[in-house]
């Protein structure tokens, strides 16, 4: 079953994005409506339910500006309302190309997997294709109150996987300590972490976010506090020298007795510098090396007292 399309004339709505479009009607053919098994097809569909719910705005894809005076040839033939109709522009990748599974996730079900808060999700996308003055950064409850049609863009949004971390960087500084250690918990147990002793994940979780992206990446830097740790011998010969092993035993006589916070640790550390006449680096190097096996971690202090004492003195101990 086909609807009989009108022969003269033309379509003509306002689009809330791109202004007004006309169409002319000789350019539209008979659509098909109802298939030979009586199935009722799309754009017959689509307008009916529209008009039984009562949409009063039909906001999608520009690749559908083509659908649109089909369904309002049905809505007049029908005698029904017709809803605003506005098309947004195709989201594109970084090479301005239209976006799909070369350019990475394009469904936002994969973002949850690779470490994306929905906050941040939600802020990214609607700032594409909508603005609201220089505001990159805004809540739901903003957005909701800040949000029209008339700021919608007519030219095409870019997707930014740079933009994305940065956006989700803000939100995972901002999260709560505990909601990150759920979400983070999955994947450091894939990892081979052992998470019911210490350090508490918390406590990992508040020093390391600053420095992360996603929650996978939060996943495993926070690794470098639950495994044991493998320094790389050529660092190893290059940083812990003769020169600095009398350095470091005499800090492992205070990790000894010192109380164990990172002010006091630090306070102990600087002594220790003084006397050996070193900068930081020269003893934070080995330090971090030794006591978790890698070149950069957040400050050394604050590394140290989330650790065990006996854990930290061990560590040191064998390659003294």
């Amino acid at each position: 079953m086909r609807f009989r399309n009108p022969v003269a004339g033309e379509v003509t709505w306002n689009d809330v994005v791109k202004g007004p479009i006309t169409i002319a009607n000789r350019e539209l053919d008979d659509l098909v409506i109802a298939r030979t098994d009586g199935t009722p097809t799309y754009n017959f569909c689509v307008a009916i339910d529209d008009w039984d719910m009562q949409i009063t705005h039909v906001i999608r894809g520009d690749d559908h500006v083509n659908n649109t005076p089909r369904q309002i040839n049905i809505l007049h033939a029908l005698g029904a309302p017709l809803p605003q109709y506005g098309h947004l522009p195709m989201i594109l990748g970084a090479d301005g190309e239209k976006l799909s599974k070369r350019h990475g996730a394009v469904s936002v079900m994969d973002y949850p997997a690779q470490g994306y808060l929905p906050e941040a999700m939600l802020n990214y996308l609607a700032r594409l294709g909508w603005s609201h003055g220089d505001d990159e950064v805004f809540s739901m409850e903003q957005f909701t109150q800040w949000f029209d049609l008339d700021h919608l863009t007519k030219s095409p949004a870019q997707f930014n996987a740079e933009k994305l971390d940065w956006i989700n960087n803000h939100y995972i500084k901002q999260a709560d300590n505990a909601r990150l250690a759920e979400l983070a918990r999955p994947a450091m147990e894939r990892l081979g972490a052992h998470l019911d002793g210490a350090p508490d994940l918390q406590a990992v979780i508040a020093l390391m976010k600053e420095r992360v992206n996603t929650v996978n990446e939060l996943a495993v830097a926070a690794m470098l506090f639950y495994r044991e740790p493998l320094p790389d011998a050529a660092l190893l010969a290059q940083h812990v020298t003769d020169a600095i092993r009398p350095a470091l035993k005499q800090y492992v006589q205070q990790l000894k007795t010192v109380a164990w916070n990172k002010d006091a640790l630090s306070t102990a550390l600087k002594a220790v510098l003084a006397a050996h006449q070193l900068k930081m680096p020269q003893l934070a190097m080995p330090l971090r090396l030794l006591i978790t096996g890698q070149m950069q971690t957040p400050s050394i202090d604050a590394v140290i007292a989330l650790f065990d004492r006996e854990v930290v003195i061990a560590r040191l101990v064998k390659h003294l």
